[in-house]
Parts: C-alpha cells; structure tokens; sequence
C-alpha cells in the first residue's frame, strides 16, 4: 500500500514508522547592523527576499547546514550564535518541514566587505528595518523573522507553527 511508503519510496519497517513525520528541515542566520536592521538577500529564483540559509543535508546538524549556507551564499564565515526561533511549517506543495533561525549577531565592517554574493543564486543583500520586512518578503517568513529578532530581544529561543507562536491548545 502506498500508505506505508516512507518519503523515500521504501517499504516503513511497521505501521508505527509509516505514522512517523519525515520533514525537511532548513537553516539560516539572522544577521543585524547597529541599528538593529536585519540582513535581507535578493534570490535570483524568487519573486520575494529571504535571509541567508537553506536546507539541511543528510548526516548535517541544522547549525552546521546554517554555517554553510552562509559561507556559500555570501562568502564569509562570522560565527554564530544561540538559536533563536524553530517554527513547524507544513506545505501541502513542499510536505512539513522544520527551520531553525540562528543569531549571527551584528555584522562587523569587516566581515560586510567580505561578503561576496553567489552569483547564480544572490542578486543583492540589504539591512532592512523590521518594518520593513513585511514588504520584501511573504508573510509566513515575515512572522518568523520578527518573532526571531523579539526572542533575540529577550534573550529566549521562541517555538513557532506557521511563523506564529501557538495558542498552546492542541484541535
């Protein structure tokens, strides 16, 4: 039965592992400038702005996959921080997926004339304000990055569902 196909097409070993999710998880960094605006890329592949990340690969720690989307998107290495934000964000055209937000902190000067764009992937990057944000890229992703830069704020990590925090009642 096609029901107890795991994502991969293997037949699930039994009927409490065809139950199992198997979301896709993705990375990224939220990096700052001293006035608090956060960092923005432009893709080359999409109508809206993103944050520097991606997907996490096989055997790869979400904060291990953010460091090196970071490296390969803009070519530099800053260290980062404590995690801020995981949201569950499920897709009816993607399947469920799980993405963790890191803090880069605020980027030195140094580090900002490093940064080198992969070219085939990146258009441009800029600091924009959080009221900003909303405008430049889809709502879902807007929540997630305010509700990231509020838990940097109070120094607390924050749960999302759909870039929002849940109610904390289970339907």
């Amino acid at each position: 039965m096609w029901s107890e196909l795991g994502t991969l097409g293997c037949m699930a070993a039994n009927a409490h592992e065809a139950k199992m999710a198997h979301p896709r998880m993705a990375a990224g960094a939220l990096f700052f400038d001293g006035t608090g605006r956060v960092l923005m890329v432009e893709p080359t592949y999409k109508g809206y702005w993103e944050i520097p990340g991606g997907y996490v690969e096989t055997g790869e720690s979400p904060l291990h996959a953010a460091i090196r989307e970071v490296e390969e998107e803009l070519g530099i290495t800053p260290p980062l921080g404590r995690l801020l934000a995981v949201d569950w964000a499920p897709s009816e055209a993607e399947g469920d997926k799980v993405l963790y937000l890191f803090d880069g902190g605020q980027l030195s000067a140094e580090s900002l004339a490093e940064i080198t764009l992969q070219a085939d992937e990146l258009k441009s990057f800029a600091f924009v304000t959080p009221a900003e944000i909303s405008d430049r890229t889809i709502p879902r992703l807007a929540r997630r990055i305010l509700a990231a830069t509020e838990a940097r704020d109070e120094s607390a990590p924050v749960y999302l569902e759909h870039g929002q925090k849940p109610d904390g009642r289970a339907t």
